[in-house]
């Protein structure tokens, strides 16, 4: 954002160095990004003097030039070849002398002595457009005859010279998006601080009615998406160019003048942070403004000459036969002021940022306007800015205000009311300020004290400080006005040691990654925010429990994840679509969650989790000279998960596994403590998941959820013991079972069966399919046997084993394939 000194200083009566005014908006939270010099014209029309042409004639060598000779205020005459068709003696022109450096946007090019078709040439006299003072270039520009020759032309067009400073602006900062803005923090700074500040708004008391003769009747229909419309009408007006006070003040900060009536609304936004739009009269069909949504799909071409195909939550400002413009972002191509026009309806109001921002975003749109509407402006100004809005125009076109003003205000936007105490302020800035000087900061910034006693203040906060909602957002206010430099170091640091039981997060993540990546794994790292839509028919996690965005830059980012597997899926589906399917992904990152029958505004409604996601796609192992290629299985997912469980010293005691039964996967396994604390879900992706984001490959994932495991890792004690010497006996079962039969039934009738002996138990894979019948599935069970104390014979293995099956066939129907 580009604020101009010059402008600033009209609201504040200060002059300070440009240098100190950088330093201190910059420690204000305005920060400074850079201070440039400019002039209103650029380059300040150096070199540029008032000529008069003495004498003119026909180039001898050429027939469109002419032979000038040109009186510029010094001794002799220059000698000029011009050729421009108007060029003629007696006029009075505008000379660039040899080394003059001319500008053409960002081109430049610079006046040298020379010789055109023989004859020298030691100037050049210019048309408007070549020295930006217009944009003719029809032939060179002719000055009045009173004009004195040798007069410099930047004392002739009034050449500003101005300072920019470029303000880099926070989104959360809109309160600071106009000179008036800016001027107001930079006053209850030098207040706070001691100094004379006075802040002045510019004077709407000469504002009245004229007459009646235009009245334009307005009805607001969607009083949700416009909370506040204003608006008046000024006939008889006058379109033209810009007197040259209001086309330096936006030539300064990098805008083009338009015209007098567009220039002055461009003007007031800058000024005062409050759009405002201008209707041609003559288009407003039935002398009716209606705000409200037109059907959707319903066509409407804008100002860019594109037309665009409208939502029917698009916000539209309509007379009474179609649209006029898309509010708060950008006006439409029949409505606007033209030169002919002679009459207009001034719009003045307040939209909701939300609606604003939405519908700018649908159309890839971004303007001044929607830039602040969609961040919340202050909807107190709105009148005010339509009387500055209506003076000016009367100042720099004409005419006569004729209506009353329209102001629809069902609903007034409250202030903030927000409670501080002295205590709490001191304890957060961490310095002891005085009473008086934080009262004397707060009023600064415009928040009246509606209570005081001994322990804080209740404060009332104008709506246009939408960032400023809590106490703790009060003392930040408070404390970037004092200065956050202003805050001494202390020489001792007192602080507690507080022990706790959990590991390093940082550390063991680590030692998980790199376990991960050891093994060929890629990290991954998608946004937090994502589409609420990708929950709509889920029952693990359904949509009602996705937090929601306010103010949401696009429907793809509308909501908080719930889960990592949809950015992994989004991931998977990227590198896939790029030949590279054969893919081991992780990511750690935070999912969110709404209780939305939580009490209202009460943070117990929201919960956080730090999560582990693991990725399995495509191949295990490629294909090379001595092997085959294996895809991924259930045996995979299974040892990566086993391998993270372990790494993190969890004994498979402590742990109890279960079928998963969701509809994230269509086979899978959870794991949590024998005393109910979830660690981990993984198996098969349900592919009616990934159909949902194009993909036709299986995908095997695990999510832990990372808080419980550390939680978990952290209270067991790593201990050693001797290895045994007798070995380990494996052995497997392919058991057919009911789809009703768990895991966890399997392995709890093991553990029955065989409490000496069976050291662990795992599935390794899961298998359903049409040969084993519609209610049937397989489970793949690897069974660990030892005795420490001796090897065991073959007779031992088989009786253990033959009592298991017999004890599987017994309690849950199971057959062996």
């Amino acid at each position: 954002m580009q604020i101009s000194y010059n402008w600033l200083k009209n609201y504040l009566n200060v002059d300070i160095e440009t240098d100190k005014v950088s330093k201190i908006l910059t420690d204000i939270g305005l920060e400074v990004g850079g201070i440039e010099e400019v002039q209103s014209i650029k380059g300040g029309l150096e070199g540029l003097v008032v000529g008069e042409v003495l004498t003119c004639e026909k180039h001898p060598n050429a027939d469109k030039l002419s032979k000038t000779t040109v009186n510029i205020g010094g001794e002799e005459a220059l000698s000029i070849v011009c050729g421009a068709p108007n060029v003629a003696a007696g006029q009075k022109v505008v000379v660039a002398t040899v080394g003059t450096v001319l500008y053409s946007g960002d081109e430049s090019f610079t006046i040298k002595k020379g010789k055109i078709r023989g004859e020298a040439s030691l100037g050049m006299i210019c048309a408007e457009d070549e020295i930006g003072v217009g944009s003719s270039h029809d032939g060179i520009m002719v000055l009045p005859a009173d004009v004195e020759a040798g007069t410099l032309a930047k004392d002739y067009f009034n050449v500003e010279t101005d300072i920019l400073i470029e303000i880099d602006l926070t989104p959360n900062r809109v309160d600071g998006s106009s000179h008036y803005g800016v001027a107001r923090d930079l006053a209850a700074y030098l207040k706070s601080n001691g100094d004379e500040a006075e802040l002045k708004l510019p004077s709407v008391e000469d504002f009245k009615v004229d007459n009646n003769d235009f009245k334009v009747d307005v009805a607001v229909e969607n009083t949700e998406a416009c909370p506040r419309y204003a608006g008046l009408t000024i006939s008889g007006v006058e379109v033209k160019d810009s007197p040259d006070w209001l086309r330096n003040k936006l030539t300064a900060i990098g805008l083009a003048p338009i015209n007098n009536i567009v220039d002055v609304t461009n003007f007031v936004l800058h000024e005062l942070g409050q759009p405002l739009h201008a209707f041609d009269g003559d288009e407003i069909k039935g002398n009716k403004v209606i705000v409200k949504t037109l059907a959707d799909k319903s066509k409407f071409t804008t100002l860019d000459e594109v037309e665009r195909e409208l939502s029917d939550k698009d916000l539209m400002i309509c007379n009474a036969e179609e649209g006029m413009c898309i509010a708060g972002v950008f006006g439409g191509i029949k409505s606007g002021v033209k030169e002919n026009t002679t009459k207009i309806f001034l719009e003045s109001a307040y939209f909701n940022p939300v609606s604003v921002r939405k519908t700018a975003k649908r159309h890839t749109l971004s303007t001044d306007a929607s830039f602040r509407f969609e961040r919340g402006i202050d909807p107190n100004i709105t009148v005010f800015a339509l009387k500055r809005a209506a003076l000016l125009i009367q100042e720099v076109a004409g005419g006569t205000i004729s209506s009353d003003i329209t102001d629809i205000y069902p609903e007034p936007i409250k202030n903030f009311e927000v409670v501080v105490t002295w205590r709490n302020i001191n304890r957060l800035i961490g310095k002891e300020l005085s009473q008086e000087t934080i009262k004397t900061i707060v009023t600064s910034l415009e928040m009246d004290i509606l209570k005081e006693d001994d322990k804080g203040m209740l404060l009332s906060i104008p709506p246009y400080r939408v960032d400023v909602q809590r106490e703790v957002d009060v003392i930040e206010d408070i404390l970037r006005i004092y200065g956050y430099n202003n805050i001494e170091i202390p020489a001792e640091v007192h602080s507690t040691l507080v022990y706790s039981d959990k590991p390093d997060d940082h550390k063991v993540k680590n030692i998980i990654a790199n376990q991960l990546t050891a093994q060929g794994f890629n990290e991954i790292m998608n946004n937090s925010l994502t589409k609420p839509s990708f929950y709509e028919k889920l029952e693990k996690y359904p949509e009602k429990n996705v937090v929601a965005l306010f103010n949401p830059l696009s429907n793809d980012l509308g909501g908080m994840r719930q889960t990592l597997i949809m950015g992994g899926l989004e991931s998977i589906v990227h590198n896939v679509n790029r030949k590279n399917g054969d893919l081991k992904l992780f990511e750690f990152g935070n999912c969110y969650y709404l209780n939305p029958e939580g009490e209202k505004g009460s943070l117990d409604k929201y919960n956080e989790e730090h999560h582990l996601g693991v990725f399995l796609s495509g191949n295990m192992i490629g294909s090379n000279w001595n092997a085959q290629a294996r895809e991924v299985s259930f045996a995979d997912m299974r040892a990566v998960v086993g391998q993270i469980i372990s790494r993190l010293n969890l004994p498979e005691s402590m742990l109890a596994e279960n079928e998963v039964e969701n509809d994230i996967f269509i086979e899978g396994v959870s794991v949590s403590t024998k005393n109910k604390i979830h660690l981990v879900d993984y198996g098969i992706v349900n592919p009616e998941l990934g159909k949902n984001f194009g993909l036709k490959e299986t995908v095997y994932f695990a999510e832990f959820n990372w808080d419980n495991l550390l939680k978990i890792a952290g209270r067991q004690t790593l201990i050693y013991k001797e290895i045994s010497k007798f070995p380990e006996v494996s052995r497997d079962l392919a058991l057919l079972v009911d789809k009703s039969v768990t895991y966890g039934q399997i392995k709890a009738i093991a553990q029955k069966t065989e409490k000496k002996l069976l050291k662990s138990v795992s599935l390794f894979d899961i298998y359903e399919g049409e040969k084993l019948g519609a209610d049937k599935k397989s489970y793949a069970v690897n069974f660990i046997l030892q005795d420490e104390n001796k090897t065991l014979t073959d007779k031992q293995i088989d009786k253990i084993m033959s009592n298991m099956i017999r004890n599987f066939e017994k309690e849950v129907n199971a057959q062996l394939r």
